[in-house]
């Protein structure tokens, strides 16, 4: 059926703004009102080139991966051991405990913070994320869960990366599309896809299966687990371009072999700093492939945008010289850990100054370092800190 041309009405509409508000780009998007009704709704997208606000405008943010980006997806798994809904998580975060496994915000938090979204992204396993609470985005990452799919099983219950992946696509997709009126393809490039997952596979599933299994440690090197997960990841990104996706940002390891818990495990390897070479080692390695993989999948996915956000290069620099970042602790957790250095212990203390620690529990940094991480990964123009672009010139495009 041939487009109607658009009314005198709307006509009129977009010459006096261009006229009223001096505005020097104007555009007018079409989208399908429902699959039920041959009438098309009209939205007047009205931008202003030197306004910077209305550049980074975008609408909203889809999150996959571990806890590092978790808001509280694990809250809703019934027998999952990786949660952080409780005091003293959440201790500088507006709403307290929430999920998400840091004393305030994390990066997602932060970086909807200088994208001025105006809201926190929900929880995909909550109940209410449906309807009208999807269009602005949904988080579906899961503390614990790795790109593989076994990786998480010591933690019980996670939601692995593939299967955030399907609930994205078979649940909230069918859901978003259903309140935008527009189909994937229309509504899909105006937003964020945020992927940051792979270390837990190293941390608990490689290198704790080569401490228990000599013929895994004969079979598998580092370079091909490494280069499995990168297959695995590049196939997820794929199929969320083919979904519609364009704008990708991948999100680095962090040092994993400088945490509390690392640091406490006595049979590895340290550096000066006490940091456990192989875990380090094999993050590098990720990285390499992962910052590699901006470019070498552009022929795959050729009208995508693609960011690495290298947070590993953060904590490094605040490991090596805290007081020149305004911290003062980078080697142990602000709060009290359980047994196995791992979470904070419920209801237990925690440090008196939380933004000079570099790590609030036995994993995970606090907001001061997810602070670091987010301001870099938006604004940087250095790139051994975000290639090939930063995030404010990713929304632009």
């Amino acid at each position: 059926m041939p487009k109607k041309a658009a009314s005198p009405n709307l006509l009129l509409l977009c010459l006096f703004s261009l006229l009223a508000y001096g505005f020097l780009q104007l555009s007018c998007c079409y989208c399908s009102a429902s699959s039920t009704t041959s009438t098309r709704e009209v939205v007047v997208v009205v931008k202003r080139e030197d306004d910077d606000e209305n550049h980074h405008k975008i609408k909203g943010m889809f999150v996959f991966g571990s806890s590092l980006v978790d808001n509280g997806n694990n809250n809703f798994l019934q027998v999952s051991m990786a949660k952080a809904d409780y005091s003293p998580y959440g201790i500088d975060f507006p709403l307290g405990p929430s999920g998400r496994f840091t004393n305030g915000k994390n990066v997602i938090d932060l970086l909807g913070d200088k994208l001025k979204l105006g809201y926190y992204i929900p929880p995909f396993t909550n109940p209410s994320t449906k309807g009208t609470k999807v269009v602005h985005g949904v988080n579906y990452a899961s503390g614990g869960s790795g790109i593989l799919d076994d990786t998480g099983s010591l933690a019980g219950q996670v939601i692995s990366l593939s299967q955030q992946m399907r609930n994205f696509e078979e649940v909230t997709l069918p859901d978003l599309n259903a309140q935008l009126g527009c189909s994937s393809r229309e509504s899909l490039p105006n937003y964020l896809f945020v992927v940051g997952s792979g270390g837990n596979d190293y941390s608990f599933n490689y290198f704790l299966r080569k401490s228990s299994s000599s013929n895994y440690t004969t079979t598998t090197s580092l370079e091909a687990f490494t280069s499995n997960l990168i297959s695995k990841l590049s196939g997820q990104l794929k199929r969320l371009y083919d979904m519609g996706g364009r704008k990708f940002v991948l999100m680095s390891l962090n040092p994993i072999g400088c945490t509390p818990m690392a640091k406490a495990m006595h049979l590895r390897e340290k550096n000066n700093k006490g940091c456990d070479k192989k875990l380090n080692q094999a993050a590098h390695l990720f990285n390499a492939h992962l910052k590699s993989l901006v470019d070498v999948i552009k022929p795959r996915m050729p009208a995508s945008n693609l960011v690495y956000v290298n947070s590993y290069k953060v904590i490094r620099d605040i490991i090596r010289n805290p007081s020149s970042t305004g911290f003062s602790d980078a080697s142990n957790p602000c709060c009290e850990v359980a047994t196995i250095g791992v979470l904070c212990k419920r209801g237990g203390s925690t440090c008196a100054n939380r933004t000079h620690h570099v790590f609030f529990d036995g994993l995970h940094p606090t907001e001061a370092v997810n602070e670091l991480i987010a301001r870099n990964a938006y604004a940087s123009n250095l790139e051994n800190e975000v290639y090939p672009i930063n995030i404010k010139e990713l929304v632009r495009m």
